[in-house]
């Protein structure tokens, strides 16, 4: 029987056996590595505005080719794109090679195209088709973005980071209780904003979820972490609605979003409220 091998690019380190698969449902060892069994595999593309990713503060006004694939390595029950985030391989795909999705992203330049954001679902898990990726775009100019939910090795982010331009990062709440919740690792999440804060463009978002983390503590506590960083980072604060698992609570509040928005203000330059 073959050695099981351990999967390096999440703090989950899965142990997989030979043609075993990771709990993010995308990540494979094929005998004689641990790749992503998603590589190239597209369940969504579309060329949106970079504000929608959200990126308030990188070339605002351009667009950016957008992809995604399927699977992650968080199990949030009230995930806004469970349909392909909680997907694995059964799931509708089509496959686009490097070389093809940068020539795409090249075509699209006349549209106002800036490069390729990886997002919809959690990226680094497609790490390798990522990097692949990235080095052609590199190669002519164009940008690269990853949003993610910063659930990564550090080891693994710093042999990527040279290639991203921008991230947007999920922060879901500014506790280790509420990160045991989703299968997360809270200081995993905090240093992969601080490292790539010194890297690339960072925005930070967090989705406000009632009863969850909605408190003016953790908002206070949050923002003032983030400005610790840089006063400079933006952070969107963006309201709930019901969907998975998670359809007894009523959506955010709009109010309860700008009061949170306004404690924020407090200690960042940079505060936006989001699906409001």
């Amino acid at each position: 029987m073959s050695e099981k091998l351990v999967c390096e690019i999440c703090p989950r380190h899965c142990r997989l056996d030979e043609g075993e698969i990771g709990a993010c449902r995308a990540r494979v060892n094929d005998g004689k590595k641990i790749t992503a069994l998603n590589y190239g595999a597209i369940t969504s593309i579309a060329l949106d505005p970079i504000e929608k990713k959200p990126l308030s503060k990188f070339f605002p006004g351009s667009r950016i080719l957008s992809v995604g694939s399927y699977g992650c390595n968080l199990n949030c029950p009230f995930c806004q794109n469970h349909e392909i985030s909680m997907a694995d391989s059964t799931f509708p795909t089509r496959q686009i090679s490097p070389e093809r999705l940068a020539e795409l992203a090249v075509e699209l330049i006349p549209e106002k195209n800036i490069g390729v954001a990886f997002t919809y679902n959690e990226p680094f898990i497609s790490y390798e088709f990522v990097r692949d990726t990235a080095n052609l775009l590199k190669a002519v100019g164009l940008k690269v973005v990853l949003v993610t939910n910063g659930t990564v090795a550090p080891a693994a982010l710093k042999k990527i980071l040279p290639l991203i331009d921008a991230m947007n990062i999920d922060l879901k709440g500014f506790s280790q209780e509420i990160y045991s919740l989703l299968g997360g690792d809270f200081e995993t999440v905090r240093r992969t904003i601080e490292m790539s804060a010194q890297s690339c463009h960072v925005e930070v978002t967090s989705l406000i979820v009632p009863t969850m983390n909605d408190s003016p503590e953790d908002m206070a506590a949050e923002a003032a972490w983030l400005a610790s960083l840089s006063k400079d980072i933006p952070l969107h604060i963006s309201r709930f609605f019901p969907h998975y698992r998670v359809r007894n609570l009523p959506p955010t509040p709009v109010k309860k979003i700008y009061e949170l928005v306004d404690i924020a203000k407090e200690h960042l330059n940079f505060v936006y409220a989001g699906n409001v």
